[in-house]
């Protein structure tokens, strides 16, 4: 958890605003061998920031405004069968604590993303903590999300669900660039075959590939204190023609439990 504060009086003069801001990250894993045939690993990704500034004219303080938000959980179970890959199934949720594009009606949990998935997987590398390994198999995705119509007088929500389904390709990396410092990567790429709007979609777009990229540096600066530069490339072009792109340093403790 990082913040950072300045504030300044209403007799200030220079044209200094202040600002108050908190971010919140979360980078969670858990893994097991259950007996000789059965691997199952967890990873949960949270992160929530607001941010809140100063009026440089009159000094008055303006509302929080969400700088960051994130819920990210994904469950991978694996036939270790000593085979040249491993048959996996997968569960992964991805939303968000509130959508507050129009504030006075916030969607809490919208967008929420389920992807259900099966095929196979493959260790590439491993070596200590160091890994890459790949998952390929086929996608089942339901999207629920909802909007405000801000077209009547009266707001109102409209509940949405969307599915599609389609080849999912999973690659997941982690490396020790030295001894206080790791890497840990993840690359999504998504092929939707059908989508359930299909018939009724203005254009093809959800049949581009969607790319979610996710790169994590940690430096540990002591025992319990690390920082973290945090990077995500997106691609969907049902959301945007470009890519989109975010980037977090924060300040951290790590505490190992076991």
């Amino acid at each position: 958890i990082t913040t950072t504060q300045t504030g300044y009086s209403d007799s200030w003069v220079g044209g200094e605003a202040g600002s108050f801001n908190w971010v919140g990250n979360l980078n969670s894993s858990a893994e097991k061998q259950l007996g000789s045939k059965f691997n199952f690993k967890s990873t949960l990704k949270i992160s929530f920031g607001q941010t809140k500034t100063q009026n440089a004219d009159t000094k008055l303080w303006g509302p929080a405004v969400k700088s960051t938000d994130l819920i990210d959980f994904e469950n991978v179970g694996k036939f270790t069968l000593g085979g040249f890959v491993d048959p996996y199934v997968a569960f992964r949720l991805q939303t968000q604590f509130y959508d507050g594009q129009v504030e006075s009606m916030k969607q809490y949990f919208s967008p929420m993303k389920l992807t259900e998935s099966a095929g196979i997987a493959k260790v590439f590398y491993k070596k200590d903590k160091e890994t890459l390994t790949s998952r390929l198999g086929l996608g089942l995705r339901q999207i629920m999300k909802s909007v405000v119509d801000t077209s009547v007088e009266e707001f109102y929500v409209l509940d949405t669900t969307l599915t599609d389904g389609g080849l999912e390709s999973v690659t997941d990396a982690v490396f020790q660039l030295s001894e206080r410092m790791t890497y840990t990567g993840k690359l999504t790429l998504y092929k939707a075959f059908f989508f359930s709007e299909s018939d009724i979609a203005v254009n093809d777009n959800w049949k581009t590939v969607d790319v979610n990229w996710e790169n994590i540096v940690t430096a540990q600066v002591s025992k319990i204190i690390t920082v973290n530069l945090y990077t995500q490339l997106l691609y969907d072009k049902e959301v945007s023609k470009k890519g989109r792109f975010k980037e977090t340093i924060a300040v951290g403790f790590v505490f190992k439990l076991l």
